[in-house]
């Protein structure tokens, strides 16, 4: 980890005395450069301290993409208090949830969310960004001191800088304590294993508030002194790809959604031909092979790297490198990593054996907020449970299996759900899909299939699909129903959430 930083603050601090002048953000025709960067950081840091916030107090960000969220999270940090990003597509009693459980003292919120802000009893001690009209709301606007800003209080690497709510896929979510060595060490292993230099530039389409989008696609550009393209809504999502090539991006990260479309979309050659991209990074979500395969024959000069990781690893574990890459694999272990697979008793299965997925490194969490119990069963001697099953392959690769919670189980025997959806994926018209397992009186349980259709097809032939996945999986895996679903339920990053299709089939 580099040496000259021990807290967040430190890269703005940094970046602003060696490159004053050079462009940080770009977002539409506006440049912000990196002494405008500290600027703002260090007049908002002395707002919050004017307005009481304290060493150690959370303060809640519900922003949009934009460079408020960015002056927001580094002035947090230099006042030593602790940032809360929360997901801008939660409704109001889930927003109010997190307020609460994290004790935020302020919240920074996005205009375009007033409603939903607005309708919490938690926070009332907010600060706007965006079009506000309202002459009784404080905005950034009025965040106008003149110097003598605050002086940074001394936080060290060891301490909670952002808390990072879980998806909350099972019960409420929880806020995982992400430490300023969490996040440095993340940042510094991400930039060596792709190669970041000062020279890249990055564009910054998905929302701000995901780890995977902050730690690799905001604060790593930031902290090697690169710059971003900030896109703050997804609509038109034509203009990500005018942006990328107008902005000559260099790094380009995304969701398995973005190169589902990315893969079919039919782009001008011009796009094609005097795009500045060399590598596409994909997390959240597994890749299907067949986007793999597309990306490769239609951007030549790039290459796309599937990574693994999760909040509560800050988030990244393992990734493909420039150097080697396996189709199927999530990559190998960051330096200074580690993963294994064990079985339910800890013991360290062999090559090729599927197990649960554990990881220990200077990147795992300190723990969950207020969560002493839920922390002690999620770390284990220093080991991360990760709740995903794989296995490693001879050099260390890694391939994920399922999510341990999706396995199911049939008259006693372990199907996969991934492994059945990928067979689902590969065949003509389907666009994605979903397996999980229901109640059964005979077997205990039985795999059932939910499928989202490409936009060209309105039907598939269901008879051709069945003995297409009896060519390639055993009997006992092949969905004993098949639905044909408009649109999967998804979170914030693509993953599908199996739980509300669960739900819906238990209450049909």
């Amino acid at each position: 980890m580099s040496e000259q930083f021990s807290n967040l603050y430190d890269i703005v601090k940094y970046q602003a005395e060696k490159r004053k002048r050079k462009v940080a953000l770009i977002v539409d025709d506006e440049k912000i450069n990196y002494a405008k960067i500290l600027e703002n950081v260090d007049r908002l840091a002395a707002f919050l301290t004017q307005k009481g916030i304290k060493e150690g107090d959370r303060v809640a960000l519900f922003l949009r993409n934009s460079p408020e969220f960015i002056y927001t999270i580094f002035a947090v940090s230099k006042i030593g208090a602790i940032s809360v990003p929360v997901n801008t597509f939660l409704k109001s009693e889930e927003l109010e949830y997190i307020l609460s459980d994290s004790e935020a003292k302020f919240l920074v919120a996005s205009e375009k969310y007033k409603k939903v802000v607005n309708e919490n009893s938690i926070c009332k001690n907010i600060l706007w960004e965006g079009d506000v009209t309202d002459e009784n709301l404080v905005t950034f606007s009025d965040v106008q001191i003149e110097k003598n800003y605050t002086t940074q209080v001394e936080r060290t690497e060891d301490d909670c800088a952002i808390i990072i709510y879980t998806s909350g896929t099972t019960g409420k979510p929880k806020g995982a304590m992400l430490s300023n060595s969490n996040l440095l060490s993340n940042m510094e292993y991400s930039k060596k294993l792709i190669d970041v230099t000062e020279k890249d530039r990055v564009i910054v389409f998905l929302p701000m508030f995901h780890t995977f989008t902050f730690t690799v696609g905001v604060a790593m550009p930031l902290y090697v002194g690169g710059s971003m393209v900030i896109i703050k809504s997804l609509q038109p999502f034509a203009n990500i790809f005018k942006q990328t090539l107008t902005k000559r991006v260099t790094l380009f990260f995304g969701i398995p959604d973005v190169y589902n479309a990315l893969a079919k979309a039919k782009l001008p050659w011009y796009f094609l031909w005097f795009n500045s991209i060399r590598v596409f990074i994909s997390g959240a979500a597994a890749l299907q092979p067949k986007t793999l395969d597309l990306m490769a024959k239609k951007f030549k000069r790039a290459k796309l790297l599937e990574g693994y990781g999760l909040s509560e690893s800050s988030p990244v574990v393992c990734v493909n490198t420039m150097k080697k890459q396996k189709v199927g694999s999530v990559g190998s272990a960051m330096y200074g990593h580690e993963v294994k697979i064990v079985d339910k008793d800890m013991n360290e299965l062999k090559v090729g054996e599927i197990g649960d997925i554990i990881v220990r490194g200077p990147n795992v969490m300190m723990g969950y907020f207020n969560r002493q119990d839920a922390s002690d069963e999620a770390i284990i001697n220093g080991w991360l449970l990760t709740g995903d099953m794989g296995y490693l392959d001879d050099e260390k690769f890694l391939f994920i299996v399922d999510r341990k919670k999706d396995l199911i189980i049939s008259k006693g025997i372990n199907i996969y759900p991934r492994g059945v959806e990928e067979v689902i994926d590969s065949f003509h018209g389907v666009k994605t899909s979903a397996v999980i397992g229901i109640a059964d009186e005979r077997s205990g349980e039985i795999p059932v299939a939910y499928i989202e259709l490409d936009d060209e097809n309105k039907t598939i032939d269901e008879s051709e699909l069945k003995k297409y996945m009896r060519e390639k999986l055993a009997n006992y895996k092949i969905p004993k129903h098949i639905y044909i679903i408009e649109e999967l339920p998804k979170n914030a990053t693509g993953k599908v959430l199996k739980r509300v299709l669960k739900e819906n089939l238990k209450n049909a």
